[in-house]
């Protein structure tokens, strides 16, 4: 007598509701058995989700009003670094996911590092990669600043959340995603000394390996483009061993003949320390 092979388990069974209702997503996957799959998942929730096939235009990505992007890296062959990048830095309010095949260590950090927000490694169940575009997305909600907060003015610096960006006057400072999270946080500290761990932690979202000092070069690169917007002023302070402190201060005057070096006009000397 042949035994008859037992159905597979129905997972969807066991899989919750999305707790986050409706995301707006865009693929950009050649992988059709998958992308067919996933659809009708993303149809029986309700997700709005188109495919593309090719990368497009940051412009473009913004007139679909996106939740989420997926993008397969191995879709966009060699460009696909720099494509991730450049989305990652213009659209800081979205949420990006790579879902690709095998990848070493190296890669995944690195893609990590670029802003994408998770990496998944196909193959994978449609059901979590779904997951993980709602994680991404509820914690991208909660941290989204409400569009009436107040910008935050230090100096001739106006920090502003409802626009990742901070301004000199009317003219942009230029910074990308991780330098605006890096000044927001700072300032919201209100002059008090971060240690470069705990800006670690909540800027790329994870423990500081050690010797890593990608805090020191965001930071240093974030305080040349505030000096050059703003060089009468002097806003990101380094305590050496410990962190650094935001705290817009004028900048020095020039030293009169004669007078010792580091003091003004018969104030007290004041060590300037660099980054």
């Amino acid at each position: 007598m042949t035994e008859r092979p037992s159905a597979p388990a129905n997972t969807d069974r066991a899989v919750p509701p999305s707790s986050i209702g409706p995301v707006r997503i865009a693929l950009i996957d050649g992988d059709t058995g998958f992308l067919q799959v996933l659809g009708k998942r993303l149809d029986r929730l309700g997700w709005e989700h188109r495919v593309l096939s090719s990368p497009v235009t940051v412009e473009n990505l913004v007139a679909m009003r996106l939740g989420a992007l997926v993008i397969d890296l191995a879709t966009l062959g060699p460009q696909g670094w720099e494509y991730l990048e450049r989305v990652c830095t213009s659209l800081p309010g979205l949420g990006v996911v790579v879902c690709t095949g095998r990848s070493t260590v190296a890669q995944r950090v690195r893609g990590l590092r670029l802003g994408a927000d998770d990496w998944v490694t196909k193959p994978c169940h449609p059901e979590e990669l779904i997951a993980r575009v709602e994680a991404v997305a509820r914690r991208r909600r909660r941290s989204e600043p409400p569009m009436s907060s107040a910008p935050v003015t230090a100096g001739e610096v106006e920090v502003r959340a409802d626009q990742f960006q901070a301004f000199v006057g009317d003219r942009s400072v230029d910074l990308t995603r991780r330098e605006f999270e890096l000044i927001q946080l700072l300032a919201d500290a209100e002059g008090r000394v971060l240690e470069r761990e705990e800006i670690y932690q909540r800027v790329w979202g994870y423990a500081m390996a050690r010797g890593d000092r990608s805090v020191d070069v965001f930071v240093r690169k974030l305080r040349q483009k505030l000096e050059k917007a703003s060089p009468g002023w002097r806003y990101i302070h380094t305590h050496f061993g410990v962190g650094y402190r935001f705290a817009p201060e004028l900048a020095e005057t020039t030293v009169p003949e004669g007078a010792a070096p580091g003091s003004v006009a018969g104030e007290p000397s004041r060590e300037t320390v660099p980054a």
